[in-house]
């Protein structure tokens, strides 16, 4: 799951021709169906376990969080599949799957077979292929700008299945959210068989796909384990609060399961909208470690506060406020982190490796949450994600401060593609590039920049015309 800025302005879309702007919306739609069917038990689950026979607290987090394990071991694979076989097979075949363990989960008469439909859920893992479907779409110089619109669709899918998930689970109950669920799923199938465009060729991309031969350098790089591990106990946090989070809105504030909205849009707007400048500051300022960790401790205070004030309004909600601050700004740097922290070549496989982390982050946080819930209450739950971001605190402390290099990506011609060494050689001459890949497949150099040193006219004997991402 990815927080994004809000979605862009017609002129973030001038420049792509049609092509480039219908795969940004087909696919953002894609994913945002998937996502939305994903996300909308997430506030509802937990309210209807009495109604489930034989349902343990720690059953029901599986169930919440058993898809992330699925996802987090079919994502590289389906994802190395689609290179071989086509993004769009794996891609309506992941979706249709979603769609079998939707119907399995709408007809579960006990929790057994609802986690078996969470798991199959979790089965249709698309997200690699379909970030690897979109860089096939589109010209390096807009890619960048397609894969921010489709990442900005789940934040947005996450807000919105906050807000009509309980009212939709009030009015045809949990399985009904299931059955809606299998209609996404088929809408993106749609989607996929007859609006997302057919790609002419496939390509390995390094910076939107998972490569293969890359893979042991992004599971051993000291720092993006650190990063794994960051976005591992993020997702672990907000996955097992949810496992309490909606019994205590219920049992503890009074609010009817049909009135949670009125919680979580305001909290997720204004948490929102206050994020927004610490983005902005990190990135343009170049004050991105020290808000990193400063988010990373007022998750802490928040897991505390809401754990010491489950019974006082006024203050829970207020640690459910900044936790959603911290969230929100973590959701959105980590991935700009992990992308300067990685070397050219490997960044797409490194966020590959990352986002699997992510899910099963999802898985544990369930499960523990459940476990934790059923042995010390819904305190103890609270607790216990102060305690792990307590321990993410300290990993977070020894993160290196990071490099801000534009990674840029250019067409090569003919005469540079004939001896791609020397044209390494000669690239990383060039005052401001500091790291450079060649990608005779995409015909193609991936560069990594200082902005304030590099000047594009430079690399005029090496491309066609100087047109970038």
């Amino acid at each position: 799951m990815r927080f994004h800025p809000p979605l862009p302005s017609q002129d973030y879309l001038a420049f792509m021709n049609n092509l480039e702007k219908r795969t940004a919306i087909s696919l953002a739609a894609v994913y945002a169906v998937r996502m939305l069917g994903l996300f909308m038990i997430l506030p509802v689950f937990t309210l209807y376990t009495k109604d489930i026979p034989e349902i343990t607290p720690f059953l029901a987090g599986l169930a919440i969080g058993i898809y992330g394990l699925t996802q987090a071991i079919l994502q590289i694979p389906l994802g190395l599949l689609s290179d071989k076989i086509g993004r769009k097979p794996v891609i309506a075949g992941g979706l249709f799957i979603f769609a079998i363990g939707s119907v399995v989960a709408a007809l579960a008469n006990n929790i057994e077979m609802l986690i078996l439909g969470r798991a199959i859920q979790g089965s249709g893992a698309i997200a690699a292929a379909t970030m690897a479907l979109a860089a096939d779409l589109t010209r390096e110089e807009h890619r960048a700008k397609v894969m921010a619109i489709i990442g900005m669709t789940i934040g947005v899918s996450f807000g919105v299945a906050m807000v009509v998930g309980p009212i939709i689970s009030e009015w045809v109950g949990l399985s009904g959210i299931f059955w809606v669920t299998t209609g996404l799923a088929f809408i993106g199938i749609l989607l996929i068989l007859f609006v997302v465009p057919h790609p002419p060729v496939l390509h390995s991309h390094r910076d939107a796909g998972i490569i293969k031969g890359y893979l042991s350098s992004a599971l051993h790089n000291p720092t993006l384990i650190r990063m794994n591990i960051g976005v591992f106990i993020l997702h672990m946090i907000l996955s097992a609060n949810f496992t309490v989070i909606p019994l205590i809105f219920r049992d503890t504030l009074g609010f009817a399961s049909v009135e949670h909205w009125k919680i979580y849009l305001p909290v997720l707007v204004v948490s929102f909208i206050l994020s927004i400048p610490l983005i902005i500051i990190a990135e343009k300022f170049q004050k991105i470690k020290p808000l990193f960790v400063a988010s990373v401790a007022a998750l802490v205070i928040a897991q505390i506060a809401m754990g010491l004030m489950t019974s006082t309004m006024l203050m829970l909600l207020l640690a459910f406020l900044v936790f959603f601050i911290g969230f929100n700004f973590l959701e959105a740097v980590q991935p700009s982190l992990v992308a300067k922290y990685s070397s050219v070549n490997n960044k797409g496989t490194a966020m590959g490796v990352f986002s699997t982390a992510q899910f099963l982050g999802i898985f544990a946080g369930g499960s523990l949450g459940g476990l934790v819930a059923n042995y010390w209450g819904i305190q103890g739950v609270l607790f216990f994600g102060a305690l792990v971001a307590a321990l993410w605190l300290v990993v977070a402390l020894g993160l290196p401060q990071p490099k801000f290099y534009q990674s840029r990506i250019f067409k090569l011609n003919k005469n540079a593609l004939l001896d791609p060494t020397k044209t390494t050689q000669l690239l990383n001459q060039i005052a401001g590039i500091k790291e450079s890949a060649i990608s005779l497949d995409e015909k193609v150099v991936y560069l990594k920049v200082d902005k304030d040193e590099f000047i594009e006219e430079a690399l005029q004997d090496f491309v066609p015309q100087c047109s970038s991402s």
